[in-house]
């Protein structure tokens, strides 16, 4: 069935759960016997196959009914139930970067994502929900084949128009509807929206519409809501005619499909022969979009010849109503079309010959919307920023991918400068670095954008732990700011080469290179935020190196700038400084208060790598306090947060875990082993944002 859905964040499910299933806003109808043996199957209790595939025709409620299956049975699985959704993903080879954006796994290493995974999940009960395999099987068949054996808590539910293939897969084929009991209570629900109410006289028309859409859900909901302008009978009589010739050509794509997936077909042709022409025309340029999007930006990108822009959210409101186009309830609401409703509508848009044109103006509004970002990052909008580039997700990626394959190369990097920029400081390490070694692998022009994408690309390889990486990055970073001769970009260069250096432990060479970098205004775009980095990496500098009052005036400072700017990524970190140099102070209320202020920056940011350091900061503070159990609860947080992040914790930096070790023992020491143990687990099982809300809000 199609599904009307709330998208939940990952990390916390109702009842603190974790996991990521939606909610959803419509009824379930019928399929309890299928549910009943999905569930059965999902059940570690009593389902004996760790790999279990949903499979069927489009429209026939695949997703549908493994969500409702999979949140009834989430209890089973006490490290959560992840939906993983790849109907967007039309690159191979991202499925496992999919899963681990899914499971909040910011990792910063360059290990196979696949080994990050299953670091993560050892020893965890798991269930993931792949959804829309089919056009992805080869690279979902090389993740399932690989985490399986490893991973003997994750079971996987696939829905695919096919199966894996793969041994010990337990295949559910869904069929359609039976027409007399749940397709005619399907098609009931849903005109009741059109005042229909299902009376004993109207019982055999109905069934006669059913049965020509073959009880397929999907294409009973397209002519249920059809109630609203059309007569049962001229329904009836309108699905028993064949499609108007101009349909022809994209029915004839599924000719030799099976009949079911030809019926649905049909039924989406005659719900699109129903809309009016600028319905048509709206619905086919929709088809570009990747994911979601809102209003403004459909009016941005599908405006132009005879569908003017002021008329495009009055003919989303009559998709909306016609079923075509699902809205979702947020700010700002935002529309996505089901998967096959925008097969049909890519195909439709490909016999327009618009296909092209479209495709390219979603490529420059998504191209312009991660300029602006850039451009707006060091300023008040910068955790606005971060949530449009999260919510864009899906869209920013699929016009990366078609700049990629386009002939202009300095267009590519440019934008693979930008979005990886937006992306590395969102906690997106592993795609931002993918496009930019893209942008990159031809050799990058010289120009503004050169600076930005090299800078980029090693302020990636810092976060992930590649400190040989970075190295090398740091070189070219040098050379292009030293080629363009601004000197804000030859500041911005000394970022890569003093965090290198700092993470390698070589601190008073890491001093000496951040400390000489000129000060300049600080800007408030990109560059802005380069700036503040140079002297967070100072700050730490200074820090691990024993030079507390260095560290402590280079922090106040670089909060002031922040402040200033209004940016958060930056202050956090200074926060976190501070707070370290005040617990060397004796001042532990201060301390206490300028790590939670330091969590709550980065939790704006989602920037899990700077919340667990805070965490670290914050369990010293506490014990210090002399509350050890909520210490330990604390670094059980943080301990979750840092195998998120993957790798090892601390970021491989052994002053770090040192002083990570030595907040253990000092609680330990205040209650003892066993109350520790308790606490510390206490915390590890907390979900992300739960913790998260301990640790700022208070025990």
């Amino acid at each position: 069935m199609s599904d009307n859905t709330t998208r939940g964040r990952s990390g916390s499910a109702s009842g603190g759960r974790s996991g990521n299933l939606p909610s959803s806003t419509r009824s379930f109808i019928g399929r309890l016997e299928e549910l009943g043996r999905l569930e059965r199957e999902l059940d570690p209790g009593t389902g004996t196959d760790r790999l279990v595939s949903l499979v069927g025709v489009g429209g026939v409620g695949k997703t549908r009914l493994a969500l409702q299956a999979a949140g009834r049975i989430d209890g089973a699985y006490p490290d959560g139930v992840w939906l993983v959704e790849l109907s967007a993903l039309h690159t191979a080879g991202l499925v496992g970067l999919a899963v681990v954006e899914t499971l909040r796994l910011s990792d910063r290493s360059t290990r196979p994502v696949t080994e990050v995974i299953a670091e993560w999940a050892e020893g965890k009960r798991l269930l993931l929900v792949l959804d829309s395999c089919e056009h992805l099987l080869a690279d979902c068949v090389a993740v399932v084949e690989t985490l399986l054996p490893l991973l003997p808590g994750l079971r996987i539910l696939v829905t695919s128009r096919e199966p894996l293939g793969l041994p010990g897969e337990h295949v559910l084929r869904l069929d359609p509807l039976p027409v007399a009991g749940d397709a005619v209570a399907l098609f009931a629900d849903r005109a009741a929206d059109n005042g229909f109410t299902l009376g004993d006289t109207d019982r055999p028309a109905v069934e006669a519409v059913c049965r020509r859409l073959d009880g397929i859900p999907l294409a009973i909901e397209l002519a249920a809501v059809r109630l609203g302008e059309l007569t049962l009978d001229q329904l009836s009589g309108l699905l028993g005619r064949r499609l108007p010739s101009r349909l022809d050509l994209l029915a004839a794509r599924e000719g030799e499909g099976p009949p079911r997936h030809q019926t649905l077909r049909t039924a989406i042709g005659w719900s699109h022969e129903l809309c009016a022409p600028l319905e048509r025309l709206l619905w086919a340029r929709l088809s570009v979009f990747a994911g979601g999007f809102c209003a403004s930006t459909a009016e941005e990108v599908c405006a132009g010849g005879p569908l003017p822009a002021g008329r495009i959210p009055g003919l989303l409101d009559r998709l909306v109503e016609q079923s075509v186009v699902r809205r979702h309830h947020a700010d700002p609401i935002r529309y996505r079309l089901l998967d096959t409703v925008r097969e049909f509508g890519a195909d439709w848009l490909r016999a327009l010959g618009e296909e092209h044109a479209l495709r390219l103006r979603h490529r420059d509004h998504y191209g312009r919307l991660a300029r602006q970002g850039c451009a707006e990052w060091n300023t008040g909008r910068q955790a606005a920023w971060c949530e449009r580039t999260l919510t864009e997700h899906a869209n920013l990626r699929a016009a990366m991918d078609c700049a990629l394959t386009g002939p202009d190369g300095r267009g590519a990097l440019a934008m693979a400068a930008d979005i990886g920029f937006l992306w590395r400081h969102c906690g997106r390490l592993r795609e931002a670095r993918h496009c930019l070694d893209q942008a990159l692998a031809n050799g990058a022009p010289s120009g503004p954008e050169r600076i930005r994408a090299v800078w980029t690309r090693g302020a990636v390889a810092l976060l992930q732990g590649d400190l040989e990486g970075a190295a090398n990055w740091a070189v070219r970073c040098a050379d292009a700011a030293s080629e363009q001769g601004d000197p804000v970009a030859v500041v911005a260069a000394k970022y890569i080469r003093g965090g290198q250096l700092a993470l390698s432990g070589r601190l008073s060479e890491a001093v000496q290179v951040l400390a000489g970098a000129p000060r300049l205004p600080v800007r408030r775009d990109w560059f802005g935020a380069a700036q503040l980095q140079v002297r967070v990496a100072l700050a730490y500098s200074y820090l691990l190196s024993g030079d507390h009052e260095r560290a402590r005036a280079v922090a106040e400072e670089v909060r002031a700038a922040s402040v200033a700017c209004g940016e958060s990524w930056a202050g956090a970190f200074a926060d976190s400084v501070v707070a370290q140099t005040d617990l060397v102070r004796g001042d532990i209320a201060a301390a206490v208060g300028n790590a939670r202020t330091a969590l709550a920056g980065h939790g704006l940011l989602h920037n899990t790598v700077g919340a667990a350091m805070a965490l670290d900061v914050l369990a010293a503070g506490v014990v210090a306090a002399g509350d050890g159990r909520s210490a330990a609860r604390l670094l059980g947080i943080g301990e979750r947060v840092w195998e998120l992040i993957g790798g090892r914790a601390q970021m491989d930096s052994p002053d770090l875990m040192a002083t990570r070790r030595s907040h253990e023992l000092r609680v330990r020491g205040e209650i003892g082993d066993p109350a520790y143990e308790k606490a510390y687990e206490e915390g590890r099982a907390m979900p992300y944002e739960e913790g998260m809300d301990y640790a700022v809000h208070g025990w």
